[in-house]
């Protein structure tokens, strides 16, 4: 069985994670196969539009922290999402990419439902942008980036979860609909952007993904600082304890005196 299930016809290609048991986590095998099929999708002549889903109660739980443990060190596994090259993730597929979220869209998955171009969601789907859970920096540039209030995303930057409803009210989300109606309704969209003039089609994707903002360079060399500033250990510590269904035991600081001795925006 494969990790990712791929349905082509009629211009478009539904790409769908197939990894139920794990809530779809982002083990190496289903990067791997996630990168293929995005590769494909770019290279076809007769795919123009693609929905990207997942199976089970789950569209993406984030980052498979099973097999990140087992790597044993955090910087191996930092090292091989650098060496992924999901060209999805990394937004240079310049042609349209439904997201229908099935379920749960948590750290990773929930950036993957972020690099979409349109949304739509199950309801009672929850989300979280999980980073301050796993890294020493809490995702900041998500609801930046999502034309989020700053309320609503230091919300989120804090990883507190979403539902589908709540990010739907704030616009980050297109469509809510039951369960059986969230293929036909992503369909539907994908139909309707088949109907575009072909290079409209392809130059308004530029054109938006264009006026999405961008967190600006000074906030940028803080935030580089910032991921610096603490134990580099809590970042395995959240792994484990998570894998080990445990409450973390975080240090915070190798140096108690670094506590005091936090990075500021510059001057």
């Amino acid at each position: 069985m494969s990790v990712v299930e791929i349905e082509r016809g009629d211009g478009v290609m539904v790409v769908r994670m197939n990894r139920p048991d794990r809530l779809n986590a982002l083990g190496a095998e289903l990067r791997a196969q996630l990168a293929a099929a995005w590769i494909e999708f770019r290279d076809s002549r007769d795919l123009e539009v693609a929905i990207f889903t997942g199976t089970g109660r789950a569209f993406c739980a984030g980052e498979d922290m099973k097999e990140s443990v087992e790597r044993e060190k955090t910087g191996e596994a930092m090292a091989a999402r650098r060496r992924d090259d999901d060209i999805y993730r990394a937004g240079s597929l310049e042609k349209p990419v439904i997201v229908a979220v099935n379920g749960f869209a948590m750290g990773g998955g929930f950036h993957l439902v972020e690099r979409a171009d349109l949304r739509v969601a199950v309801r009672g789907a929850v989300f979280e942008s999980s980073e301050a859970k796993r890294w020493l920096l809490g995702g900041y540039d998500h609801g930046h980036k999502g034309g989020l209030s700053h309320a609503a995303a230091t919300e989120l930057a804090f990883a507190f979860r979403f539902t589908a409803e709540r990010l739907h009210q704030l616009g980050w989300i297109n469509r809510v609909v039951e369960a059986d109606q969230l293929m036909p309704t992503a369909r539907e969209m994908a139909t309707h952007l088949l109907t575009l003039p072909p290079a409209c089609r392809v130059n308004t994707l530029i054109m938006m993904r264009a006026m999405r903002a961008e967190v600006p360079d000074n906030l940028e060399r803080l935030a580089s600082r910032l991921r610096d500033h603490g134990a580099k250990s809590d970042l395995l510590e959240s792994r484990k304890a998570f894998v080990e269904k445990r409450r973390p035991r975080f240090k915070g600081w190798d140096n108690p005196q670094d506590r005091y001795n936090t990075p500021h925006l510059e001057e």
